[in-house]
């Protein structure tokens, strides 16, 4: 009896013990807030009387046990039979002694340590109560939104493992100090350490050095997929070609070659996230133009001697960006290692989603591979959603001239283009000398592309051998003519080699744009090809429906018509049997010598890139002249640069002006037209032998412009539209530009003549003025 009361004593101590004392250490899981702790702590008096009252307790315990172990032991002895037992039981006693005793001292020193514990809590609690203070949500006039993400913080930060991953726990601090530290809501919080030492100065800067081999690009473009070796096979066809240029344009620049870039190239549409369409299709007779100009990109870029990284997969992409674990919602781990990031619209998706707020930081060193472009109205998201311009591929609000083009039609956007194989005048005699003169081959692949023209292939086959590239399987032969030699689907040098021989290269309306009519013309071909009555465009076919333009399309290939035209090129009306007949009787009599124009050759390509790399900075992108309207009449407003020109017909950049240290092109290259109603600046440009520049809209956005060239404002607006500078003459109403995203060379409307900004450009290479190198 007496072993089991002591033992239920012990049990209910331990208890009691832990009931009392539980509750003080609660506040001090992991993860918890300092300022949590307050609550927990006040009653540290009276934790230290439990403690005590226990200590005492045991004390009597023991006592008493003292008492009843002699009694027991006086008793047992009288019992002679029984003279064993007191000796049994005196042991046990004095070991339940021994462990009461332990007990005891136990809760003595938990007591002393528990006092202890309690005194730094309580001074803790203190310095809580006043770091609480520091850790409430500040208002701040120059962190409007604070508030409102510190309130979606509380709601939302395990909504993504990317806030634990920078020390997010759920405490006000935690919210704060991300919000200031990692993102940028939030002022910095006076009590965190803002000492840091002082990060060394950056290294100079290596120089951009031309490259005279091209075989470490190879190894940089990796393998793995049928589209990467087909870009592989061509950087090695056209490598001697390349490296000659390169060394014709160094020695043009004379070691004005600028510092080396660190870039990466995110081809997005290759991707597994993306779909990865093309691989499986290339040697199928897919579409081959966007890695013909990828390829074309990647050796440029290499050659100019800046250091690169190539990725095909979101993975190597998130590495190579810092991208912290999580769903994308946090900025980069670290600055963004790259000054430029060349990629396309699947990359530039997948880049919003991954790198949260740094996409907005670091933007403006995306350059986009755009085949078709991106016209600003639907580039600005707001502008946009408001004036029906949304699109799948629109709205990303980047300055205009970061989407890159494959042929110069949408001067908002910057000229990036690919290269054709240049001849030789040995390899150009030859071509002379070897053309069938009644043999014509047929612009198209795929088998669908030549649905429905049987009327204009036996048109054509009266006067010319048809010989078609058309894809197909052993099994199931293609759907065309069988007067029609299909050779199936050629590599691209046995391709070439059959352009070589033919007379004639004809399209049949699709595919669009493509880069084979320039490699037909570069090889002693006529193109001829269709044109389109209407333009085709987004507003009246299928394929251009959801594109981010409005370009009205008036031919197959747009550039061949209007920047080669006859003898090379021919577009007619297909739907006009004699005048078709009659364009082919005429190629057949003409002779053409192989022709390439020069802004698609290699060196055309580098000397445009390396003008980009050395002069494009939408990072630092001047800001406009303040508009006229928002100054007020006391101010007195700056002479305009511009002047009349001798004929007063335009405007012209002032000899007496000064010229902008800031501003490419040049603007003595400026020349300011009035446009008709039914005209774009793109076409008013062109019909002066211009081009149309939208860097230079900046200097045309004021009143003084309009009076420069005897144009009457009976009122100034100044709006968001994509039209403006432009005046409503019926009305005498003039408007000027508040959105400067939406300068655009692109679109009309019969109300409006529009302020146009053109300039010259160097012969063979409309994306450069003359002296823009």
């Amino acid at each position: 009896p007496c072993r089991i009361f002591v033992l239920g004593i012990g049990f209910f101590t331990l208890c009691f013990l832990m009931t009392s004392l539980g509750g003080q250490f609660s506040a001090k899981r992991l993860g918890d807030s300092p300022f949590t702790i307050r609550t927990e702590v006040m009653g540290a008096l009276e934790s230290r009387g439990v403690l005590r009252r226990m200590s005492d307790m045991l004390e009597l315990l023991m006592k008493r046990m003292d008492i009843l172990a002699r009694l027991e032991n006086g008793t047992d002895f009288h019992k002679g039979d029984e003279a064993r037992f007191p000796l049994d039981r005196f042991q046990p006693a004095a070991g339940l002694m021994e462990r009461i005793q332990a007990i005891a001292q136990n809760v003595s020193d938990i007591a002393i340590k528990v006092d202890q514990i309690l005194r730094n809590s309580l001074m803790n609690a203190k310095m809580g109560d006043s770091r609480r203070d520091q850790c409430e949500v500040p208002r701040d006039p120059k962190y409007p939104d604070c508030a409102g993400k510190v309130e979606w913080m509380r709601a939302r930060w395990t909504s993504d493992p990317c806030y634990a991953f920078f020390g997010v726990d759920g405490t006000e601090c935690s919210f704060l100090i991300y919000l200031s530290e990692v993102e940028w809501f939030c002022p910095p919080l006076p009590w965190r350490n803002q000492t840091a030492a002082p990060s060394p100065p950056p290294p100079p800067r290596a120089q951009a050095a031309f490259r005279s081999h091209l075989a470490p690009l190879l190894e940089l473009v990796g393998t793995g997929k049928e589209s990467l070796s087909f870009m592989k096979k061509r950087i090695r066809h056209l490598a001697q070609q390349w490296l000659r240029a390169a060394r014709r344009l160094e020695q043009k620049l004379k070691g004005r070659q600028g510092d080396q870039k660190q870039i990466l190239i995110h081809i997005g549409f290759l991707t597994e996230e993306s779909g990865d369409v093309f691989s499986p299709r290339v040697l199928k007779g897919g579409p081959l133009g966007e890695m013909v100009q990828w390829a074309d990109i990647l050796a440029a870029l290499f050659l100019l001697g800046h250091s690169l990284k190539v990725t095909v997969s979101l993975k190597e992409l998130q590495s190579n960006l810092g991208v912290p674990p999580g769903r994308g919602n946090c900025p980069l781990t670290n600055p963004l290692p790259f000054d430029l990031i060349y990629t396309d619209y699947h990359g530039l998706q997948q880049m919003k989603q991954h790198m949260g707020l740094s996409f907005k930081k670091y933007r403006c060193r995306v350059r986009v591979i755009d085949t078709f472009g991106t016209e600003p109205a639907y580039n600005h998201e707001e502008y946009a959603t408001l004036r029906g311009f949304r699109t799948n591929w629109g709205y990303w609000n980047l300055h205009p001239s970061q989407f890159m083009t494959m042929f110069p039609h949408t001067p908002d956007n910057s000229f990036m283009g690919f290269v054709s194989e240049e001849l030789n005048q040995t390899e150009r005699q030859r071509i002379k000398s070897n053309k069938v003169g009644s043999m014509a081959v047929v612009y198209g692949k795929e088998a669908s592309i030549w649905k429905g023209k049987e009327k204009f292939l036996a048109i054509l086959n009266k006067y010319m051998e048809i010989h078609g590239t058309v894809y197909y399987e052993t099994q199931r032969p293609p759907e065309v003519p069988a007067f029609v030699k299909n050779h199936g689907l050629l590599p691209q040098h046995e391709f070439q080699q059959l352009l070589r021989k033919a007379k004639l290269f004809i399209g049949f309306g699709f595919p669009y744009e493509g880069p084979a009519p320039l490699e037909a013309i570069a090889n002693g071909c006529v193109f001829l090809q269709a044109r389109f009555n209407p333009p085709h465009s987004s507003l009246n076919h299928e394929f251009f429906r959801g594109k981010p333009t409005s370009r009205e399309v008036s031919s197959q290939h747009p550039y061949a018509e209007d920047f080669i035209g006859k003898p090379h090129v021919w577009t007619v009306d297909y739907n006009n049997s004699e005048e078709f007949e009659a364009a082919i009787k005429t190629i057949l009599r003409t002779q053409v010598d192989p022709y390439l124009p020069y802004e698609y050759t290699c060196e055309g390509m580098l000397e445009r890139i390396h003008a980009y790399i050395q002069h494009q900075d939408f990072c630092a992108m001047p800001s406009p002249p303040p508009p006229a309207k928002a100054q007020s009449p006391a101010m007195q407003s700056p002479p305009s640069p511009l002047a009349l020109s001798p004929n007063a017909t335009h405007l012209v950049w002032s000899p007496s002006a000064r010229r902008d240290p800031h501003s490419w092109p040049p603007t003595d290259s400026l020349q300011v037209w009035l446009s008709e109603g039914r005209h774009a600046c793109t076409e008013t440009c062109r019909q002066h032998g211009l081009v149309c520049e939208p860097t230079f809209f900046r200097f045309l956005n004021k009143k003084e412009v309009f009076l420069q060239l005897s144009i009457t404002c009976d009122s100034t607006e100044y709006e968001m539209n994509h039209l403006y500078p432009a005046v409503a003459e019926s009305v005498h109403e003039c408007y000027l530009q508040k959105e400067p995203l939406l300068f655009s060379c692109a679109g009309h409307n019969t109300k409006y003549r529009r302020l146009c900004p053109c300039r010259d450009y160097r012969e063979g290479q409309v994306a450069l003025c003359r002296d823009c190198l």
